[in-house]
């Protein structure tokens, strides 16, 4: 197989790395500037790995780059994932992203037709959240004879938090920032309903040493699942993970209009102020030797057999220290690779449009991510 790999950062790295390490693909990893390769790549380059510079802007050099790739994966932003899919359609190839944004994964459903006809499989939503999260909740769902509730919580967080945030960026803070002004779409009464970000804030507990964690609604992790279990569950929703005050201080600065993206006039030249909010903490945020940790739990609450039941899935994953690949990275960029595999190998679904939760087999990926070291508790 040769495996085209879309974006050479943290996720994109991570991601062409599996590939490498896992499989005997050729696997071509392509960014808008030359590539600089991570010592994890370097062993690779030249024998079954090859750096292209690509715009991916340029749907005529997309679609020269497509040719000889039999499979396409996506670690560029989210807005770019709808034309993509729809160049991968046309050239023929198979085509998965890390999702990110509900109205472009509904806007994705429209090439399915194209994609039945074109005997390819377009897969959005394949990281951690969107992704493996809804993978679990779907599973957990399918395990019942009728569900009542699910509950998802995702946190990618800092080992050792510092103040005043106890927070630093495992991938775009523009991005984070996206999740925290945007409305999310929840199950209330087994019907689709937009709640505020950043409300509903609750403890949730893990075991030691992380210990509580709080967590609030945030925009683009559940994905389109409100709308696939309309009526058939109760009540869904899906909620970030932070240390505990995180919610308060975000709530304060956007309140204030600092992560507002409407130009405001400062002195006669027109600024938004999320560019002013990015460019003063940017820096601060970051810690180039920080290790990180993801934290996971999905609760599903219903009936088996006539009587009430839960299935849970928990998962605690920490930089890995031996390769220097973060919490985050292998979480989400491993994620994409192994669906991007079984896609690939015709294991994740018929020809058409689907989301990873929709066509991923949930025990086959399991024990991919097991062999990755990446071992999610399952109890019922």
């Amino acid at each position: 197989m040769r495996m085209l790999v879309l974006g050479a950062g943290r996720q994109g790295t991570a991601c062409a790395f599996d590939l490498l390490r896992t499989t005997q693909d050729q696997v071509t990893l392509a960014d808008s500037a030359a590539p600089r390769l991570s010592p994890l790549l370097q062993q690779f380059e030249g024998d079954r790995l090859r750096c292209i510079e690509l715009d991916v802007r340029d749907a005529g050099a997309v679609s020269q780059a497509f040719v000889g790739h039999d499979a396409v994966m996506s670690a560029v932003p989210y807005y770019f994932n709808l034309e993509l899919a729809r160049l991968a359609v046309d050239a023929g190839l198979h085509f998965a992203d890390l999702g990110g944004n509900t109205e472009i994964v509904r806007q994705q459903r429209a090439l399915h037709e194209q994609a039945v006809s074109q005997g390819v499989t377009i897969l959005a939503d394949c990281g951690l959240a969107p992704g493996m999260v809804n993978i679990l909740a779907a599973d957990g769902i399918g395990r019942l004879d009728s569900t009542d509730t699910v509950r998802i919580f995702v946190g990618g967080l800092p080992q050792h938090p510092k103040p005043p945030l106890n927070y630093e960026i495992v991938y775009s803070l523009e991005g984070a920032l996206d999740y925290y002004t945007t409305q999310s779409w929840v199950l209330r009464n087994g019907r689709p309903t937009q709640v505020a970000p950043l409300t509903d804030v609750e403890p949730v507990d893990f075991p030691p040493p992380l210990g509580r964690l709080e967590a609030f609604h945030t925009a683009g992790g559940i994905s389109t699942m409100p709308w696939d279990f309309e009526g058939r569950v109760d009540t869904m929703e899906y909620k970030t993970l932070r240390y505990p005050g995180h919610a308060d201080l975000m709530s304060a600065f956007s309140e204030l209009g600092l992560l507002a993206v409407e130009p405001v006039d400062i002195k006669g030249t027109l600024v938004r102020p999320r560019d002013v909010f990015i460019a003063a903490v940017d820096s601060k945020l970051r810690n180039p030797d920080g290790l990180d940790l993801v934290a996971v739990k999905v609760v599903v609450r219903g009936t088996k057999a006539g009587k009430p039941a839960l299935v849970r899935y928990g998962l605690l994953d920490y930089h890995d220290t031996e390769l220097g690949i973060s919490a985050m990275m292998r979480t989400t960029g491993y994620s994409l690779s192994i669906t991007g595999q079984m896609q690939a190998a015709g294991q994740a679904g018929p020809p058409g449009f689907h989301t990873a939760y929709e066509a991923v087999p949930v025990e086959p990926y399991l024990k991919e991510l097991r062999r990755r070291g990446i071992n999610v508790e399952v109890t019922e």
